[in-house]
Order: C-alpha cells, then sequence, then structure tokens
C-alpha cells in the first residue's frame, strides 16, 4: 500500500510509541512480583509490540524506542507505585486512541487497535490491587488531620509566641504527639472494623503521612528567622502537599481532583486563618511577651 509523506511521519510517531510502550510494559511485568499481574502486563507489552509490526508494515521502517520515557515511567511507578506510573501512561494512550481513529478511513488495523487499546486499560484497572491504594483512607487522615491541625496551630503559634524557634519546638512536639494518638486510634478503628486491612500497616500509615507532612510544615521555622515568611512558606507547603496528594489520587484512583483540592485547601486555609487571629486575641488578652 503506497501511503503519502505526511501520513507516513505520523505512522513513524505512532510505532515510537508502541514500541516505547512494549519496552515499559515488558520492565514493569518483570518487577512486579504478583504472577497474575505481571502475566497480563506481559499479555499488553506483546500487544504493543504486535501494533508496532502493524504500522511497520507500512512504514517499511524500524524505529527505536524513546528511553527517557521508558525509564521516566518506570522509576515513577517504583516510586510512587504500580498503579500510578501505569494510570499515568494510559492518560496519554487515550490521546494516541483519538488519533488513531482519524485513520480509520485510510488504514484498516486503525479499529483494531483502539480495541486492544481499550482492552488495555480495562484490563489494568482489574489487576490494579496495590496496597497503598489499599490503605488510602489511612493515609489521607493522616495527612488531612496534620495539614489543618498543624497549619492552625502554627499560625496561631506565630502571632502568639513570634519566635521561630520556640514555634518548631512546640509544633514538633504537638505535632509528633498528634501523629501516635492519631497512629493509635487508627490501629484501634481498624481493628474493630470488618475488613481485610491489617490494624498495624492501617496505623503505620496514618501515623506516618502525619509525621511527614509535620516536618514538611515546620522546616521553614528551623531554617528561616523571620516568624511571618515562615508562616507563608508553611500554608505554601501545606498547598504543594494537598496539590501532589490529590494529582496522585486522581490519577491512581481515577477521582476528580479540582473539587477534592478546593475542599482540602480551603479547610487547612480557613483553619489557619482563624486560628492567626485566635493567637492574635490571646496574646492580646494575657499581654504576653515572648
Amino acid at each position: 500500500m503506497t501511503i503519502s509523506k505526511a501520513l507516513r511521519e505520523t505512522l513513524l510517531v505512532y510505532q515510537k510509541n508502541e514500541i516505547t510502550e512494549y519496552h515499559i510494559y515488558r520492565k514493569l511485568a518483570q518487577a512486579i512480583k504478583s504472577p497474575e499481574n505481571s502475566q497480563v502486563l506481559q499479555q499488553i507489552s506483546d500487544d504493543e509490540l504486535r501494533h508496532y509490526e502493524e504500522w511497520k508494515a507500512y512504514t517499511q521502517q524500524d524505529v527505536k524506542p524513546d528511553r527517557l520515557k521508558i525509564w521516566k515511567y518506570y522509576l515513577i511507578s517504583r516510586v510512587f507505585g504500580f498503579t500510578f506510573g501505569v494510570k499515568l501512561m494510559e492518560q496519554g494512550e487515550e490521546n494516541a486512541q483519538e488519533n488513531y481513529g482519524q485513520l480509520r478511513d485510510t488504514i484498516e488495523e486503525a479499529d483494531a487497535i483502539v480495541r486492544d487499546e481499550n482492552e488495555h486499560e480495562d484490563a489494568l484497572i482489574e489487576l490494579l490491587d496495590e496496597e497503598r491504594l489499599r490503605y488510602i483512607g489511612s493515609i489521607v487522615l493522616g495527612l488531612n488531620d496534620a495539614l489543618v491541625e498543624l497549619t492552625g496551630a502554627l499560625a496561631g503559634l506565630t502571632l502568639a509566641l513570634q519566635n521561630t524557634k520556640l514555634i518548631a519546638l512546640t509544633g514538633l512536639i504537638t505535632g509528633i504527639a498528634a501523629a501516635l494518638s492519631m497512629g493509635a486510634s487508627e490501629y484501634l478503628s481498624t481493628r474493630s472494623e470488618q475488613t481485610t486491612k491489617n490494624p498495624v500497616r492501617a496505623s503505620i500509615y496514618t501515623g506516618g503521612a502525619y509525621v511527614v507532612t509535620v516536618l514538611i510544615l515546620i522546616l521553614p521555622y528551623l531554617v528561616l528567622q523571620n516568624f511571618y515568611i515562615c508562616l507563608v512558606c508553611t500554608l505554601i507547603g501545606g498547598i504543594l502537599i494537598i496539590f501532589f496528594f490529590n494529582y496522585y489520587i486522581s490519577v491512581a484512583k481515577d477521582e476528580p481532583f479540582k473539587r477534592r483540592f478546593l475542599e482540602m485547601a480551603g479547610l487547612s486555609l480557613g483553619v489557619a486563618t482563624l486560628s492567626f487571629f485566635i493567637g492574635f486575641v490571646i496574646r492580646s488578652f494575657l499581654g504576653v511577651d515572648v
């Protein structure tokens, strides 16, 4: 079949995507411990290679994979979890499916490839059973409580104490004590529920998320001197935590990003603002001068 130069260039781009994704899925299949998950990923990898060969039949040219993209998604999957890495890549495949659809009038195989891409997504959804996502409720509990409680506490302490080291010390003690309390509460709560979650792991995820958030929020008070600048940096840090966490959830669990982000950000900033003024009132009423 004779194809135009423009169509050939388009197919070469598709070829590169398919051979790149073949290598990504193959590496992930080798890294996943679950035999069932590994088998499905290997099948998807084989399908990507077949798609590459189908495009090659028209272009009559081999294409090298994008090595940077291979390592990018492989490392993302290893660091942030298989679910997040693969679904992030699948978002790119959705755009490819739309482009494939434009070729239906010219290339017969385009329909079959679109069907395969849809089956890939369905198969992936079936095999997504990652521990960190099973305990996402525990992580949300620790993260959200730390953001709301500590941003509020730090805002109040900033105006009440006006000493960065003293604020950091007080916030750190308060945060660690709250993390231990939250972890213990999550352990007891999970243990009393009829669930497959392990109470110890649930408490670790909750307490761990709380402690990490505490350390990030208090860091400005440990390295900067101006307590107002520290508070601004803490609030920015809180917003960034909320942004990245909600982006992660929106990709990994196909949940809406904007509503969750605005809800968490509004709650944290609202509590921080209220606590700041409470600190001012308490400082004025008690006549404290630190």
